[in-house]
């Protein structure tokens, strides 16, 4: 017997036809909890998508405020928005779009002391971060907690993208064991919003992937996408045994 209402079979069905995906599938989503860090330029599509897929409860984790430079790449977040908490700006537009989908707004900063009680329970963390030094937080909090996790960043016309799964695969801490000497981000280098748009799309499908436990999640890999010319290149990682994150997780939920 299906757990969707008639609503959501109807909301969910050009998805529900994929041969890939089907009514199972929905059902783990619905049944799911994912936390969104960052309602910005990336958690924008991130949570758009999760929320028009069905995911039972997304929280939307940030502690800013929407200002005018945002608008370009921030979709959630429109002009009259302007001076409101993103995390709740966002979370109103998601129940909107979604009311079969319980959004919940944590109007925070994540940092050191709060960021494993922030992703405690969830199913999968897509972390929308602009910096290295939050990107190690997030990963941390979820390999302690053995936490699928979605890890994504850009700047410019340059994305990345990388699934986790704790204590199977390689963490971000794996791949890039210190931040480089030289980065800088979209304050810097600025950043189109199309772009954004297109690696929080990537993002979004890896963690409907891992809760919807279809096709195969770019673990153990990164995808790093050029704008520019569209091209794409896949780097194989290996999941290090003296990793200071996840050498002590035994597997993820």
């Amino acid at each position: 017997m299906s757990l969707l209402s008639e609503a959501e079979l109807e909301r969910y069905s050009r998805q529900l036809l994929m041969d890939e995906w089907g009514g199972a599938a929905q059902e783990r989503l619905k049944a799911a909890r994912a936390i969104v860090v960052g309602a910005g330029a990336l958690g924008s599509p991130v949570a758009t998508y999760l929320a028009a897929a069905g995911v039972g409860q997304i929280g939307v984790v940030d502690g800013d405020v929407v200002e005018l430079s945002n608008l370009h790449r921030q979709p959630l977040h429109l002009t009259p928005d302007l001076g409101a908490r993103k995390a709740e700006a966002a979370a109103a537009k998601l129940g909107l779009l979604n009311p079969e989908v319980v959004v919940e707004s944590y109007p925070v900063m994540l940092e050191e002391g709060n960021a494993e009680a922030i992703v405690m329970g969830a199913d999968v963390v897509v972390d929308c971060t602009d910096s290295f030094e939050a990107r190690y937080l997030v990963n941390d909090a979820c390999c302690a907690q053995r936490i699928a996790l979605v890890e994504g960043g850009v700047v410019a016309f340059d994305g990345l993208v990388m699934s986790i799964r704790p204590g199977e695969s390689a963490c971000y801490r794996c791949a890039f064991p210190e931040a480089p000497a030289t980065a800088r981000g979209c304050r810097e280098e600025g950043v189109l919003g199309a772009m954004a748009g297109a690696i929080g799309s990537f993002m979004a499908l890896e963690a409907l992937k891992l809760l919807g436990r279809v096709g195969e999640p770019l673990l153990d890999r990164f995808l790093q996408v050029d704008g520019r010319d569209l091209s794409q290149t896949h780097v194989a990682t290996t999941r290090r045994l003296d990793c200071p994150a996840c050498a002590g997780a035994s597997s993820s939920r």
